[in-house]
């Protein structure tokens, strides 16, 4: 499942009060910008590697609970929609669906027939909610819709280990969250239907991570689901089978990757993990910041640096907002080191910018904040991030304001509205973050 971001995107200001800003029915707003669903990027880390990521995904659950075989759809798969979808979802499932035949070799497209493969049904946000709470989206084996889903609960139907070969799935999204929301959902909760039902937290380059730092599917998510349906593997297969036969399909499928430097990724504690899932969840303030605490302090015994390093230090940080602005600046700082040490985990840093321009401009730096964003900007392009482009884009806009640039900033802000549209949703949500980063800009005195 696809897990609801507690940590993303929401801002940095939590002492500051915000004053009234533009009304949104005033502010000329532009069309809302879409990506044109490029791949982010191919596949850049060693084979060797690779296969044993692909185990852990294919064959472990988000538990740690053992997969006892590899299963996947067999033949052709349809994709049918169902519920109250916006225009705006078909278009990011059709460019989805043209990625996964273009990029992952598969045989898929849409269908109006009852009985597709996968059914994707929108349904209102508050029903997500009463059935999984610290979910933003998910897919379940066996049914076709949510009234399946409810009749089929605690029944056993739904256990992805009793699967050997996938025939009919549903991908339930909330058809009320803002276009960035449902088409990350699309990307995710698709690929799982197709592909792993795992999340690894070590991962750098690929969606199948709890820290929602990806949006789309990346070279590596495409490279995982070509192999899953290599026609070397079947459904049934043993772990041992499907090993046996990685090296030759990687080869073939990614030849770049044929050489040294890869790495025995060490696994996640599970003790790592509760910690960091406490941090996310809601409850105590304290409790989250002494549970993301915990989780650095576990990571550094067991020597981690990268991915896990980087987002353990992203939560203390955002968590520490509004409590211990100096902690919280140290703990930015920290994951921005951890992430810089690869182009692999660029987007990481991207997000990290975010907060980073935040303190900049209460502090002034204008220089300084264009230049955290000038960097950050095309990473989230590529990356496909709506939101957080809008939101360096607005931090960007705010710095040139500080140095008396308001033709440019108006600019720059305009172009914000468009992207901001896409992920946040509405004018109101779009203008609630104009504001809130307006209000950590120093106040320039009127001249006489």
């Amino acid at each position: 499942m696809k897990r609801i971001a507690a940590l993303a995107l929401m801002l940095f200001a939590a002492c500051t009060d915000i004053p009234e800003g533009p009304d949104p029915i005033r502010l000329t707003f532009p069309d809302m910008r879409r990506f044109d669903a490029a791949s982010p990027g191919r596949a850049a880390r060693p084979n060797s590697e690779i296969a044993l990521d692909f185990i852990d995904l294919a064959f472990r659950m988000e538990s740690g609970r053992e997969l006892p075989v590899f299963s996947r759809f067999e033949g052709p798969v349809t994709v049918r929609v169902a519920g109250d979808v916006s225009d705006t979802m078909i278009t990011d499932l059709e460019a989805l669906l043209d990625r996964l035949r273009r990029e992952a070799h598969i045989d898929i497209r849409r269908t109006e027939s009852s009985d597709a493969n996968i059914v994707i049904e929108a349904v209102p946000s508050r029903s997500l909610d009463r059935v999984a709470p610290n979910a933003a989206c998910f897919v379940v084996p066996r049914v076709s819709s949510w009234a399946e889903l409810r009749a089929a609960r605690n029944t056993g139907a739904l256990d992805w280990a009793t699967v050997r070969q996938r025939e009919k799935a549903a991908i339930f999204l909330p058809g009320d969250a803002a276009p960035q929301e449902i088409r990350d959902c699309l990307h995710e909760e698709l690929a799982q239907a197709l592909g792993p039902l795992n999340d690894l937290y070590r991962l750098p380059d690929s969606v199948f991570n709890d820290d929602n730092i990806h949006a789309v599917l990346t070279g590596f998510d495409m490279l995982i689901l070509r192999t899953y349906y290599a026609a070397e593997l079947q459904s049934g297969m043993s772990e041992a089978q499907v090993a046996d036969r990685l090296p030759r399909i990687l080869a073939r499928f990614n030849p770049r990757g044929q050489r040294a430097g890869g790495q025995i990724p060490s696994s996640t504690s599970r003790a790592w993990i509760t910690a960091i899932e406490t941090a996310l969840t809601n409850g105590s303030a304290g409790r989250r910041r002494q549970a993301a605490a915990r989780a650095i302090a576990i990571g550094q015994s067991l020597g981690w640096t990268g991915t896990r390093e980087g987002f353990a230090n992203y939560a203390f940080g955002r968590l520490q907002i509004g409590n211990d602005a100096t902690v919280a600046l140290g703990a930015f700082n920290a994951a921005g080191r951890a992430y810089g040490q690869s182009a692999v985990t660029n987007i990481h840093s991207a997000h990290v910018a975010v907060q980073l321009a935040a303190f900049t401009l209460i502090s002034g730096d204008a220089e300084a904040t264009i230049t955290i964003a000038d960097e950050a900007i095309p990473v989230a392009e590529q990356h496909e991030n709506a939101a957080l482009l809008a939101l360096l884009l607005m931090f960007k806009s705010e710095a040139l304001e500080l140095q008396g640039d308001s033709e440019k900033a108006a600019e720059v802000r305009l172009d914000s509205l468009g992207w901001g549209l896409y992920g946040f949703g509405t004018r109101d949500e779009v203008v609630s973050r104009l504001n809130e980063i307006a209000s950590l800009a120093p106040q320039i005195a009127p001249t006489q």
